[in-house]
C-alpha cells in the first residue's frame, strides 16, 4: 500500500519536511517513490508548497495520506478540493482555485527562532 507522508529533512532543531509518496513498510526517511512537494512548520503561517496534479494522481489510485498530512490536507483545503475532483469537476478547474488559494496565502518566509529546552 501506498502512503502520502512526511520525510524529515534539516537539521537538529531546524527541521523541515518533504511530502512523498512512499511504500508503507519503508522507513520514515527511507526509499519512496516520488516527491510530491515541501512542508515548513517554522515560519509563519507555515510554508506548503505541492503538486496537486500528482497528489490527486496518487489518491486517487489508492495512496492514503498519514494522519499528519490528512491534517495538513484539510488545514490548506486540499481534501475539499479532492471530493470535488472526484465528484465529477474538471481537474483544470480544482487547479485554479488551488492557485488562487496559494496566491493569496501570505507566507513571512522568515523562520522562527527554536526554542531551546
Amino acid at each position: 500500500m501506498v502512503r502520502i507522508r512526511l520525510r524529515r529533512n534539516g537539521l537538529k532543531g531546524q527541521a523541515t519536511f518533504r511530502i512523498v509518496a512512499a511504500d508503507k513498510e519503508s522507513p520514515r526517511d527511507g526509499r519512496f517513490l516520488e516527491i510530491l512537494g515541501s512542508y515548513n512548520p517554522r515560519t509563519e503561517p507555515f510554508t506548503f508548497q505541492v503538486n496537486e496534479e500528482r497528489i490527486y494522481h496518487w489518491m486517487k489510485n489508492g495512496a492514503q495520506p498519514s494522519e499528519s498530512v490528512a491534517k495538513l490536507f484539510k488545514s490548506v483545503g486540499l481534501d475539499e478540493r479532492f471530493a470535488r475532483y472526484k465528484g465529477g469537476e474538471a481537474l483544470e478547474t480544482v487547479l485554479a482555485d488551488a492557485e488562487k488559494y496559494y496566491a493569496e496565502r501570505k507566507v513571512d518566509p522568515k523562520t522562527r527562532v527554536a526554542k531551546a529546552s
